[in-house]
């Protein structure tokens, strides 16, 4: 005869076990989704998908049933900034993760960072979806096109950023040059000012000593030309005699 009781004890045994397993899964994957939505987003408010659908949910106005018709053009072109947007967050996301992958290794930054760009990067693979989705629901192709085109854009705003970068610098440079040529003329100067300074009394003290000179020069002729006086004179009186 079989015993029901003894084979019951470990079934039961079983049976506890998974159910516990199995609360303390579920209650550690709410807490965990709890903890994940309460972190701070890794990006901030995506501002060119909450104009596209601002564009396209309108509300009527005020005394009117349907809302104003919104050109497909603009929304094509609202998609089109929103697609651009979005190749920026993925570029960020693509280069940023193996650096913080590698720091999470290291523990220089913690878990909830690791989380934030995990959700983040979750995120952003449901948006490009959308984003292809909706592209499709204006032509059955440009899903595929759509973001190529705003590669493209990003590319060309990029380049331009950075011609504005490089602009700002050269007037900068410009600024500083001339402040700095003229500060160079004015130390030359103050130069050429002081070397003139300097040579205007060396000038006036060789005239002096030249004056100096022709002073002694006349007075040591002085006496031999009175020598010379009297021996004319002496000739003078010997002529007469003879005669």
């Amino acid at each position: 005869m079989v015993d029901w009781i003894s084979l019951a004890v470990p079934f039961a045994y079983i049976g506890i076990l998974v159910g516990s397993l199995a609360t303390f899964s579920s209650l550690y994957r709410k807490r965990k989704a709890a903890k994940s939505s309460s972190l701070e987003p890794w990006f901030p408010p995506h501002l060119q998908r909450n104009i596209y659908l601002s564009l396209l949910h309108l509300e009527p106005e005020a005394g009117k049933e349907k809302p104003p018709a919104v050109p497909e053009s603009v929304l094509k072109a609202a998609l089109l900034r929103r697609a651009t947007e979005d190749i920026h967050r993925l570029l960020t996301i693509r280069n940023g993760k193996q650096a913080l992958s590698t720091l999470l290794q290291r523990g220089s930054v913690g878990d909830d960072l690791w989380q934030r760009f995990l959700r983040a990067e979750k995120e952003m693979e449901e948006e490009l979806r959308d984003v292809v989705n909706e592209a499709n629901a204006f032509a059955p192709t440009w899903g595929t096109t759509i973001f190529q085109s705003a590669n493209e854009m990003a590319q060309t705003a990029l380049v331009r950023q950075r011609v504005a970068g490089l602009q700002a610098q050269a007037k900068t440079d410009r600024e500083w040059w001339d402040k700095k040529k003229a500060s160079i003329q004015s130390d030359f100067m103050k130069e050429l000012e002081e070397d003139a300074a300097k040579s205007k009394p060396a000038v006036a003290t060789g005239d002096r000593v030249a004056s100096d000179e022709d002073a002694v020069l006349v007075e040591g002729g002085g006496p031999a030309s009175t020598g010379a006086v009297a021996g004319a004179k002496g000739g003078t009186k010997k002529r007469k005699g003879k005669k």
